[in-house]
Formats: structure tokens, C-alpha cells, sequence
């Protein structure tokens, strides 16, 4: 009995061990749509056992961040490029109310546009610990520290900077097809009129 107990303790040591190393940084959702107005959410767990105290988020390149939840306990700053769009969010703690102590997770929810393209968007995250510690949540999947990962693919709805979102139907996709259809046809009849204008002129002469 003494050994079944000690071997039990030993494999929750173990799993509680992997379950630990396996928690990083996360932006959901994991997909999303192009030019859609997401709201997104960084998950923030801690995995030492002293608090994180600030969590630097990256904008992907090709992403337009537009605002962000303010929550109690945390201040909120932004870094600017030469074309005055946001590439850094800052989360800090300010005082006794913030901070993600040992076995906590934090959430910070943002809203930013998706590009037109399609494609994969790399959030990369730095975070801070209080005893000064920096993990930087940079890497590919398979690195010991990844980034997170959002795959942007064609939108069949749009979402619009209100939070509407509007569904491209058939229909649509139907009658936009037939126009082209038609504006083709129109385009060749008139070009073979055309050409037969000009086959009797050049035969009256």
C-alpha cells in the first residue's frame, strides 16, 4: 500500500510537472477571418512561484490593434511605429490589485483588424516575473518557449468595428458571378458588332 501511494504521488508529480511546462502564453481564437474586427483574447498563466508583474504583446505586422479591456490592477500602454501604428502592448501591474500569482492565469482581451490576406499571424509575448525573470514566448511550435499562432482564412461572414457580423450568402456570391457574366457577354457582342462593321466597310471599298 506504502508503494502504490509513493508511485501515485510520483505520477502526479510527473504529470502536474508536464502540465506545468506545457502552459504558455495564448492569443485565441486560433483562426479567424480576413478583415475582420476580432476581439481577441491573451490568456496569461504563471508558471513560477513568484508573480508576473507585465506582459509585452507584439501586434503582428499585417494586424491593425484598435483598443483594449481595461481591468483593474493593470495599467495599459502602447508603443507606436514611424507610420503611428501600434506594434507593442504593454500590461503592467500597478499596484497590490494586479500581478497573476503562482497557479493563477490572467485574461486581457483586445479587439484588432485581421488583414485582407490570408495567412498565418505570429503573436509574440514577453513575461515579466518579479523577481525579474523575463520568458520570451517567441518561438516556432515545436520550441520550448512558442509564440502563439492565429490562421487568418478567406472571411464568409463580415465582422464590422461594431461587432456586426454579416453573412456573404449564395445569393450574393450568385448575382455578383452573373454580373460578370453578363457584363462579359455584352463585351464580346459589341466587340464582334464591331468587327463586323468593319468587314462591310472594308468590302464596300
Amino acid at each position: 500500500m506504502k508503494q502504490l501511494s509513493v508511485m501515485i504521488a510520483v505520477l502526479i508529480g510527473v504529470f502536474g510537472f508536464s502540465m506545468s511546462v506545457s502552459a504558455h502564453v495564448t492569443v485565441s481564437p486560433a483562426t479567424s477571418q480576413t478583415e475582420s474586427y476580432e476581439t481577441y483574447t491573451m490568456k496569461v498563466p504563471n508558471e513560477k512561484d513568484n508573480a508576473t508583474i507585465k506582459v509585452v504583446l507584439v501586434v503582428p505586422e499585417t494586424a491593425n490593434f484598435l483598443n483594449y479591456q481595461p481591468l483593474p490592477g493593470w495599467k495599459v500602454t502602447t508603443t507606436t511605429n514611424k507610420a503611428d501604428k501600434i506594434e507593442r502592448v504593454t500590461w503592467e501591474k500597478k499596484n497590490e490589485e494586479g500581478g497573476i500569482e503562482q497557479g493563477q492565469f490572467q485574461s486581457f482581451q483586445f479587439v484588432a483588424q485581421n488583414p485582407a490576406q490570408t495567412g498565418a499571424m505570429d503573436w509574440n509575448a514577453y513575461q515579466y516575473y518579479e523577481d525579474k525573470s523575463i520568458v520570451e514566448w517567441t518561438g516556432d511550435a515545436d520550441a520550448d518557449t512558442p509564440h502563439s499562432q492565429t490562421m487568418i482564412e478567406q472571411a464568409n461572414t463580415k465582422t464590422d468595428a461594431h461587432g456586426k457580423t454579416a453573412t456573404v450568402s449564395n445569393h450574393e456570391k450568385t448575382a455578383e458571378t452573373s454580373q460578370s457574366i453578363g457584363l462579359w457577354f455584352v463585351s464580346g457582342l459589341a466587340l464582334l458588332l464591331s468587327l463586323a462593321a468593319l468587314v462591310v466597310v472594308i468590302r464596300r471599298k
